[in-house]
């Protein structure tokens, strides 16, 4: 079989995230990785667009009735197929230019999780975009290839990849996935439980953009030792009873309380992953232990969490972040070595 990706120099691999979009082009590495957020306004019935990627990201929160900064993308998958097409196309436009380039053959990633209808919304919008073919990768595999895992080879693997929408834990061997679970739960639902957390807590609302905040700065998977408060910071949102602005410190223990729901489910995932393991892998697991990938995964203690709960070592992949982007693009790079696991709709 021929190589496809040697015709056009162009060619695009895609991390399309809920939180964040990562783009690797042929040739040139990874060239872009901006929010998936989108600014529209709406005028006599037509949305117009206004910003894309890091200018849309900070409006969140900040925009008046006339315009609507977004995510078109929920749980990993697309939520708003004219919006994502718009994003798609302006993120493409951007990494190749002006260039004199043949439509790209495009590589994006999807969940495991993901329906027939969701995969043709992320290829009609990709093609809709110019791509000139579209294949398909599911992200845990996308992850651990980027992980640096030995996915074709007949042993056991185990990734957990924790994205903006959901996580995915999946366990590979002889380049197949041997068992998958996609739980809609990610960064999102972190900066989700930190706000109901301090509205509960504290009496305080605060936005999106500062529970991340929060989550990068003082986020941990488990309270300090010895019943320390660890690191704090202070935060500021509005009082809920009084109605006017507030600030309070917050600590690194309060995170971990609210969080505590959100990494219960990463942890449930990956124990029931384990339970349907077959044994000869699960031995493999044992002795290679489990990597963690996605930006969740960066979250401090996480690892040592896991590790606690199963009795298995844990760690976190290099370039966490750019797994599934580099996995992604070594599938490009490599094609004829990688080709089986592709989606191609043929």
């Amino acid at each position: 079989m021929a190589n496809p990706f040697r015709l056009f120099s162009s060619n695009i691999a895609i991390d399309l995230g809920t939180a964040n979009t990562v783009i690797y082009v042929q040739g040139r590495g990874v060239v872009l990785s901006e929010p998936s957020v989108v600014a529209t306004s709406e005028a006599r019935g037509r949305k117009q667009i206004l910003a894309v990627g890091d200018e849309a990201k900070r409006m969140l929160g900040r925009t008046p009735e006339t315009i609507k900064a977004v995510r078109p993308l929920r749980d990993g998958v697309i939520a708003d197929f004219e919006i994502a097409e718009e994003m798609i196309k302006y993120f493409i436009r951007k990494v190749l230019g002006n260039r004199a380039f043949s439509s790209p053959h495009v590589i994006i990633c999807v969940p495991t999780g993901s329906t027939n209808v969701e995969r043709r919304a992320i290829r009609e919008s990709a093609s809709a975009a110019g791509a000139r073919r579209v294949f398909l990768i599911e992200e845990p595999m996308a992850a651990a290839i980027g992980a640096g895992l030995p996915i074709l080879e007949p042993e056991g693997s185990m990734i957990v990849d924790i994205g903006g929408g959901t996580t995915e834990v999946a366990v590979l061997s002889l380049g197949g996935i041997v068992y998958s679970r996609s739980v809609r739960v990610g960064g999102d639902t972190m900066d989700d439980a930190i706000i109901n957390y301090l509205r509960r807590a504290e009496g305080l609302l605060i936005g999106e953009s500062s529970a991340e905040l929060c989550k990068h700065s003082i986020g941990s998977a488990c309270p300090p030792a010895n019943g320390a408060d660890g690191r704090t910071m202070q935060v500021r949102g509005r009082d809920l009873v009084r109605g006017v602005p507030r600030q309070i410190e917050l600590s690194e223990r309060q995170i971990a309380e609210a969080l505590y729901d959100p990494i219960s489910s990463i942890v449930d995932a990956v124990r029931v992953a384990l339970e349907h393991t077959p044994p000869e892998l699960a031995s493999d697991i044992v002795n290679r232990g489990i990597a963690l990938s996605g930006g969740g995964g960066l979250l401090t203690n996480l690892d040592y969490v896991l590790s606690e709960s199963t009795n298995l070592p844990v760690y976190v992949a290099e370039n966490s972040m750019l797994c599934v982007a580099l996995g992604t693009a070594r599938c490009i790079e490599n094609h004829k070595q990688f080709r089986g696991i592709l989606d191609t709709n043929d």
